[in-house]
């Protein structure tokens, strides 16, 4: 058997949309792991839908290059904060970070959660910066940004002596020249088999391994993604699973044995200290359980994850029009998929409800389960979820906490009062404000993430569309007291039909409306918004009176404005307390949680009275 290649183990880290995924893909076309005549997608490391749908990577992948007589393990990881989990775990299994830095945006909040991870375990990074090709591109107050960010999270002396290069992972050059515009992405190639530590593991030690992602197949069962730490695994090795405790968890063998070869697991009949594998062969084995020879009895230490922020009801969709879109409907059916959501994403816990009816689903932050919301109506779920809530902590003395956000927001000059106004109001407290070039501002927030649920449309509707919000987990902080929520009051629809275009034209005047004509309806369910603050029960489906003088004929000339369509997300932030939004694989419905008007004024006078 031929000597195994040296290896180098890196991550890809970086905030959001600062190109993480298409430099992969540039350092796949030129280490020859693709040919040049195979089409290939653009990100194709981005595999899954809502990736390809959102341009975000979701899910952190390996992958593997040869490049000169090395065997690189490149893992590209996301870079939404909601998605942290996954970038916690995957930096245990590396050995060196490329850390992605936008040439015009700089260190975002994203940039300092991987980047403190990524210190934290001792790793020193490679700091690309990427987009030089930018016309608003400024590298040289973006590298002062690096290195004051490093400074801030307390770099030792080695970390702070980063090698530093100028890429533009799209056009697939980088260069140690902040004016080169063009060449190959060889430098980089270089810097990471020269910079990045070979695995530092024992191969004679018996074998160890710590599981830091899990996903299902349907030949294999669970499959299990980590590195190597020491000794050597072949096919049908005995192999048990310990907890974090050194607890066993199941005994049994090594049945299959994958790695990575670009984008493809590659079958192998052995794996060796520091080797990025897939294991298959254990049943209840999850992520942060340490898989080992028979005779290991310490666990490997496993990091901590961040604890959820946030947490949303998922019922059962109990409105008249249930089962008529969606094939899973029933309480068990939702129960196993949440279960096995929890399974594999360990930034999400699920507790069951005392009527079985309904489970609390608590995760980082509203994109996060928005996910995993639509993943499931994908697969054919119909779902009742309720509006988000922060999840409250105590202090030492007993005082009530609750989540802050670090918000970071750019935004043209003139929209700055407005953004500034809104977030005070919702008990944002502002950290930092200053200018970015080209008639832009970056404001920076200290803010509950009770204030912010919601916010996400106002800001785009008082920006134009051209304002940028980024946030990130900052602490557990004081309760800032009661925040002001949606002003206005909805629509509410007084009876089950369908929609009437006559009756939604006289209803234009009282608001903005969300359905449109032959629409089927339901009694409780939301059509519109008030321009008052009050709700207000309408007739939608009501139909023009009919006489000899006054013919149907003249409905013709009705012109509806085009009804207010909201996204999966936007319908989340939009509900208040009392209001839910019914998911189905076709539809997206706003409702009252009580659909009987007399069961609303009850339940709203029992809430006053409390």
């Amino acid at each position: 058997m031929s000597a195994p290649l040296p290896l180098r183990n890196i991550a890809i880290i970086a905030h959001v949309d600062h190109g993480k995924t298409t430099l992969v893909d540039q350092l796949f076309r030129q280490s020859g792991t693709f040919r040049d005549n195979q089409r290939i997608e653009e990100r194709a490391m981005d595999s899954n839908d809502l990736e390809k749908e959102r341009g975000i990577t979701i899910l952190a992948k390996p992958t593997s290059i040869e490049w000169n007589g090395y065997r690189i393990n490149i893992v590209d990881t996301p870079g939404h904060a909601d998605f942290g989990a996954e970038v916690e775990r995957i930096l245990s299994m590396v050995d060196g970070v490329v850390l992605l830095v936008d040439s015009s945006e700089g260190a975002m909040p994203q940039t300092k959660f991987v980047t403190g991870k990524a210190l934290g375990l001792g790793l020193k990074p490679i700091v690309v910066v990427n987009k030089i090709d930018r016309p608003d591109g400024r590298a040289d107050e973006v590298l002062n940004e690096v290195f004051d960010l490093f400074v801030s999270l307390d770099a030792n002396d080695e970390q702070l002596d980063f090698p530093v290069l100028y890429a533009s992972g799209r056009n697939g050059y980088a260069s140690d020249d902040i004016e080169a515009r063009e060449g190959t992405l060889e430098p980089l190639f270089q810097l990471i088999t020269k910079h990045v530590p070979a695995p530092a593991l024992e191969v004679d030690a018996p074998f160890s391994f710590l599981a830091t992602l899990l996903d299902r197949d349907n030949f294999m069962g669970r499959v299990l993604t980590g590195r190597v730490q020491s000794g050597v695994v072949k096919i049908n090795d005995p192999i048990r699973a310990l907890d974090r405790d050194g607890k066993v968890i199941e005994v049994g063998r090594a049945s299959k044995l994958m790695t990575f070869r670009g984008l493809e697991r590659v079958p192998v009949e052995e794996a060796r200290a520091g080797d990025i594998i897939a294991l298959a062969g254990l049943e209840k084995a999850t992520v942060a359980n340490t898989i080992a020879a028979p005779e290991v009895v310490d666990p490997i230490a496993a990091q901590p994850i961040d604890p959820p922020t946030l947490a949303m009801r998922f019922a059962v969709n109990d409105s008249p029009l249930a089962g008529r879109e969606g094939d899973k409907v029933t309480s068990r059916l939702i129960r196993d998929r949440l279960m096995r959501e929890a399974e594999t994403n360990v930034a999400i816990r699920v507790t069951e409800s005392e009527d079985k009816d309904s489970f609390e689903v608590a995760g980082r932050g509203e994109l996060q389960l928005g996910v995993v919301i639509e993943t499931m109506r994908r697969e054919g779920f119909e779902l009742g979820i309720s509006r988000p809530r922060v999840l409250f902590k105590e202090d030492e003395n007993g005082g009530r906490t609750e989540p802050y956000e670090t918000v970071v927001i750019d935004v043209d000059d003139e929209h700055s009062g407005t953004v500034v106004e809104k977030m005070q109001r919702r008990k944002a407290e502002l950290t930092d404000m200053r200018p970015s070039g080209l008639g832009k501002t970056r404001i920076t927030f200290s803010a509950p993430s009770r204030g912010l649920i919601g916010y996400h449309g106002e800001f785009l509707s008082d920006t134009r569309g051209t304002g940028i919000m980024n946030r990130l987990f900052e602490k557990y902080g004081p309760y800032k007291g009661a925040i002001e929520g949606r002003l206005n009051g909805v629509l509410i629809s007084n009876g089950d039909g369908e929609a009437n275009a006559y009756a939604l034209n006289n209803l234009e005047d009282r608001g903005i409306l969300f359905v449109g004509p032959s629409e089927k309806l339901y009694e409780g369910m939301i059509i519109g918004e008030n321009a008052k603050p009050d709700d207000l029960e309408v007739n939608p489906m009501k139909a023009k009176q009919l006489s000899n003088v006054r013919s149907s004929g003249k409905d013709d000339a009705i012109r509806l404005t085009p009804p207010k369509i909201m996204t999966l997300e936007q319908a989340i932030a939009y509900i208040d307390d009392d209001e839910m939004v019914e998911v189905t694989p076709q539809s997206i419905r706003l409702r009252k949680v009580y659909l009987d008007p007399n069961e609303r004024k009850r339940m709203s006078r029992k809430k006053a009275d409390a």
